[in-house]
């Protein structure tokens, strides 16, 4: 399970009209995504190719162990941490939880392959890439102002996400399916809202300070959860299943 909580980047910096800047903080924040990314991918492929690792969490015939539950629902704590705790933690340990946090995810998405063909999973990342792209391209180089959006679009992240929290337990399957499909379009709104907000952030950065270095990181974190919520949403909906 995955979180967003971006909405307090706004005003831990002074807006400035400075394309290099922006430039540069993106380019920080998306290595920063890559990496987590990276490691999620790593901890996946490791978790579903070893049988073991894989037993710790998903018995076959049984289900989620104890652990499969904590593997599950750890990402939503670790995000809430991280959001909350963004003004209050040092750098080092908010880097320690992004990191940890992208291991959790990690380990969650192994148990889709489990659930759904290889070659769909894969045809589905790139999808879900490409989309996450355009959309982020379109938050980097529109002049409307995505922020009224945002707000909307946030409050409906949060709604649809506590009934998926629900149906987590409930295990109604159309209704999954519905909010598959609301979670999508979110995402990709909020892709572009976030881009726009990041772009802004990064033209009044002051660059070589503790906070401009938390500032790439919860960018990072935004993105890369961005895209994780985007990737399994339309996994659960165009996903071939097993």
């Amino acid at each position: 399970m995955e979180s967003n909580k971006p909405d307090y980047v706004y005003s831990n910096v002074i807006q400035i009209d400075d394309t290099d800047s922006s430039r540069k903080y993106l380019a920080k924040v998306f290595t920063w995504m890559f990496a987590a990314l990276g490691i999620s991918a790593l901890f996946a492929f490791e978790f579903y190719l070893n049988s073991d690792l894989m037993r710790l969490i998903v018995i076959p015939g049984v289900g989620l162990t104890g652990l499969g539950y904590v593997a599950i629902f750890a990402p939503v704590a670790f995000s809430f941490v991280i959001s909350f705790g963004f003004n209050r933690i040092s750098y080092p340990v908010l880097v320690f939880l992004y990191l940890l946090y992208s291991v959790t995810i990690g380990i969650s998405l192994s148990i889709l392959g489990l659930m759904y063909t290889a070659s769909s999973i894969f045809s589905v990342f790139l999808s879900s890439s490409v989309i996450f792209g355009i959309m982020a391209v379109a938050g980097y180089t529109t002049k409307m102002d995505l922020s009224k959006f945002g707000s909307i679009l946030i409050i409906g992240f949060f709604a649809i996400f506590a009934v998926s929290i629900i149906n987590f337990f409930l295990g109604s399957s159309q209704l999954q399916y519905i909010i598959s499909f609301i979670f999508v379009a979110i995402m990709i709104g909020l892709t572009a809202y976030y881009m726009q907000m990041l772009k802004r952030i990064g033209a009044g950065i002051q660059f070589g300070t503790a906070s401009a270095q938390k500032l790439v990181v919860i960018g990072a974190f935004v993105l890369y959860t961005t895209f994780i919520n985007l990737f399994t949403s339309m996994l659960r909906i165009f996903g071939g299943r097993r």
